[in-house]
């Protein structure tokens, strides 16, 4: 039988499915929903260039929500498709994570784990730095006409240049610097490339794509093993132990639909009530404006960010690509929300979306910072845009793309949580979460290192 069985192949499975199956006496199963493209040859060439995001309506490797929302549905999940962003959160976030979840999450205790699946061309040799990992890290050294031209905007305005954003000391100061891109040579390096294909040869490691774990199979409060659909196939996985890497959303919806989740929520579906759970209950997201304003030539193709001006609970991202034809668009993030959303299932059918409610803007704070954030945005481009009421934050409202905590981490005590400080699942034995689900406090930084440290942390614990 097998030892783990891994549910989804995305950023935290790739990750973790490559650490747990290097230990030679450990089988390990993965199911991805997606595709899984057994080499790098038979990768499609468009997850190879960064500076492309398969996230259109023609796509067929993401899974769609409501309001706009997509996450990767195939191998390496959301980091195979995403800008190659790679920043680590500051020291203060996991000063908050630490306070909710113990201390193997401290800035101190999680630098090390960084260190180790960092190869920074940059600055790799330098202390808080790691350097022959397998994630290679780089920044643009060459950036696009738009991106100088916002350096050089920040500069005149006053605000200091950060040479490094991944700093090791954590500093949260204003100011801003070329991104950390998890790159090489040119192409996309996401966590497929980096982990899951590298390991494809061990013998005791096995991946199927396009498969759906559509239910956990639990003997009491044990979890056992995994129903799954192919097509019109169905079928049944059996393991020691499950861990679910199927991001905020879907991780969050199959313990539901498991009879794991609160139990207003699990009555109203008929799910028989397993354990009761704040599932989906707490959720956070980045809230994103999108100023746009006329341009010329959008040049060469390149990365869509490689510069960003950070500010306490905001940043600032000029877009190298032209979403809107013509026009140039500046985003303005608000990273620290006060706003919290709330996941719910309609339906216990696996094909049915989950209803993800982010309850943007409901925080007078929020809308106060994101207000800010547009004027400064309109100052250094020197236009004018407004009036900037409640009204036209609504109406240029978007998303980062970066749901979290809908698992949330914490004490068996806290009535918020849902998984353990090693991401087990509070009252189920053998079951671990372990991707962006679990992180229980909003992340002043795009989630992609904090989600491949996460699980590199959760699956270093296992082997111990």
């Amino acid at each position: 039988m097998t030892s783990t069985l891994i549910v989804g192949a995305g950023s935290a499975g790739c990750v973790l499915a490559a650490r747990l199956s290097a230990d030679p006496g450990r089988s390990v199963r993965v199911f991805e929903a997606g595709p899984a493209f057994p080499t790098m040859g038979e990768l499609p060439v468009e997850l190879l260039d960064p500076s492309h995001l398969p996230v259109g309506p023609e796509s067929r490797l993401i899974w769609r929500y409501q309001a706009n929302l997509v996450r990767g549905r195939l191998i390496g999940g959301s980091g195979a498709i995403n800008g190659s962003y790679f920043v680590r959160p500051p020291a203060a976030d996991f000063a908050a994570w630490r306070a909710v979840a113990g201390p193997r999450w401290s800035f101190d205790a999680v630098v090390p784990v960084f260190c180790d699946l960092e190869d920074d061309e940059d600055f790799g040799k330098e202390p808080g730095h790691g350097v022959g990992g397998p994630i290679p890290i780089s920044r643009t050294s060459d950036p696009t006409g738009f991106s100088a031209e916002f350096a050089q905007r920040c500069t005149a305005a006053g605000f200091a240049a950060i040479p490094d954003l991944n700093t090791p000391t954590g500093d949260t100061d204003a100011g801003f610097g070329r991104v950390p891109l998890a790159i090489s040579r040119d192409r996309r390096a996401g966590p497929a490339i980096t982990h899951l294909l590298p390991a494809l040869h061990r013998t005791d490691l096995t991946v199927t794509g396009d498969t759906m774990v559509t239910r956990l199979l639990l003997r009491g409060t044990r979890a056992i093993g995994v129903e799954w659909a192919r097509g019109r196939e169905r079928g049944t996985a059996y393991a020691d132990e499950v861990v679910l890497c199927a991001g905020a959303i879907e991780s969050a919806a199959l313990l539901i639909r498991s009879g794991i989740g609160p139990e207003p929520l699990l009555r109203s579906l008929g799910v028989p009530i397993v354990v009761p759970a704040p599932v989906g209950a707490w959720c956070t997201d980045h809230p994103e404006i999108g100023v746009e304003f006329p341009a010329g030539d959008p040049g060469e193709p390149a990365v869509p960010l490689e510069y960003v001006l950070e500010i306490d609970d905001l940043e600032v991202r000029p877009y190298t690509p032209m979403f809107t034809p013509g026009l140039r668009r500046v985003g303005v993030a608000l990273m620290r929300p006060e706003s919290a959303g709330e996941l719910t299932l309609v339906s216990t059918d696996p094909t049915v979306p989950a209803r993800i409610d982010q309850r943007y803007l409901r925080s007078e704070k929020d809308r106060a910072r994101l207000r800010a954030g547009v004027a400064l945005t309109a100052d250094l481009y020197g236009r004018r845009i407004g009036p900037v009421d409640d009204r036209w934050l609504h109406a240029n409202l978007g998303t980062s793309q970066h749901l979290s905590g809908t698992c949330r981490m914490g004490p068996a005590h806290d009535e918020r949580a849902v998984v353990d400080e090693n991401g087990r699942v509070h009252g189920i034995e053998a079951l671990t979460v372990a991707d962006l689900s679990i992180v229980p406090v909003p992340l002043r930084r795009g989630p992609q290192a904090t989600t491949v440290m996460l699980a590199a942390a959760i699956a270093d614990h296992m082997v111990v």
